[in-house]
């Protein structure tokens, strides 16, 4: 029978633990011995014990957006006086300044517009790729999806004609929980958790390699965090294209969700959620704490509970 104990005697050793051994260390108390588990799992990983980072610039190239996202604070909605889309030039001075800094990519990810086809995309990664060497991590899986449907196309067609046009890795945004239960509920006009793993799966078999990502705190169940990290497992097991994961916890300052999520995440419980990311993800090789979410002083203590990389220091 599950116990902690016994689910934590299996991750200390690198023995993968199952859905029911994570929920229970999800509801354990036992702090310090998840920690050190998730501390070994590192040590297995990388036993150079080298922390990584890049340096890259995110450029949020449209604030239009028709998801309805109860967490985000940052969309508008189609013909808002407030809507924008970044002209090209002004993203060539945003890379350039990147590129000036020693940066050596940048993340564009924007709101799903609806008035933006393949066209567009193809049009600014070839432009962007004629002009800078700099890797191009760009657009997360509800963009891809809705692209790919404004432009009726399949997601591979998709996906291979941005990868022909520069494209060269995926961000993982976008998944916050991956039940059909929460993203209904909080982001009702993204895509389902199914199509978002769908994307990923042709990326990689596309070439691809992709970030994955997990929203927490946003009023999910235990069940359903740990559903979401055993999705992810699965399809690294089939296709071993996630090259990390990012667990952060919801930002609700700003946002329709203050009014109805209270409690925040506070960072003994980011920092059990990022430590479960580390032991039940056995075949991802970075963890990558939130910095931004955490702060410096908790994004420091997490390299002790799990994460080997700080991401991007923007």
């Amino acid at each position: 029978m599950a116990s902690v104990d016994s689910a934590l005697e299996k991750a200390l050793v690198g023995e993968r633990i199952s859905k029911q051994e994570g929920l229970l260390l999800l509801s354990s108390s036992e702090l310090q011995r998840i920690a050190l588990a998730a501390d070994r799992a590192r040590l297995r990983m990388h036993p150079e014990g080298v922390v990584s980072f890049l340096i890259d610039r995110n450029i949020n190239y449209t604030n239009v957006c028709v998801a309805r996202c109860t967490f985000c604070n940052f969309y508008r909605k189609p013909n808002h006086d407030q809507g924008y889309l970044l002209p090209k030039d002004l993203i060539f001075k945003k890379i350039e300044e990147t590129l000036a800094l020693g940066g050596t990519g940048i993340l564009l990810q924007g709101g799903m517009n609806p008035e933006l086809k393949i066209d567009y995309y193809e049009d600014l990664l070839s432009s962007i790729r004629s002009k800078y060497e700099i890797h191009l991590h760009c657009f997360s899986p509800p963009e891809i999806v809705v692209l790919a449907k404004l432009s009726k196309l399949t997601i591979r067609e998709s996906i291979r004609r941005l990868s022909q046009a520069g494209l060269a890795s995926i961000p993982g945004g976008g998944a916050e929980i991956l039940t059909d239960r929460m993203r209904k509920e909080i982001s009702p006009g993204k895509c389902t958790a199914d199509e978002w793993l769908d994307v990923m799966r042709t990326a990689h078999e596309e070439g691809l390699k992709t970030s994955a990502t997990m929203m927490f705190g946003a009023g999910e169940t235990g069940p359903e965090l740990v559903e979401h990290l055993n999705r992810i497992r699965t399809l690294q097991d089939e296709t071993g294209g996630f090259f990390g994961f990012t667990p952060w916890n919801v930002q609700l300052k700003g946002t329709l969700m203050e009014e109805t999520v209270r409690e925040t995440i506070s960072p003994v419980e980011y920092l059990k959620v990022l430590s479960l990311s580390r032991i039940f993800l056995d075949n991802v090789k970075n963890i990558q704490v939130s910095w931004l979410t955490q702060g410096l002083a908790v994004g420091q203590l997490a390299l002790h509970f799990g994460a080997n990389d700080v991401g991007s220091i923007m």
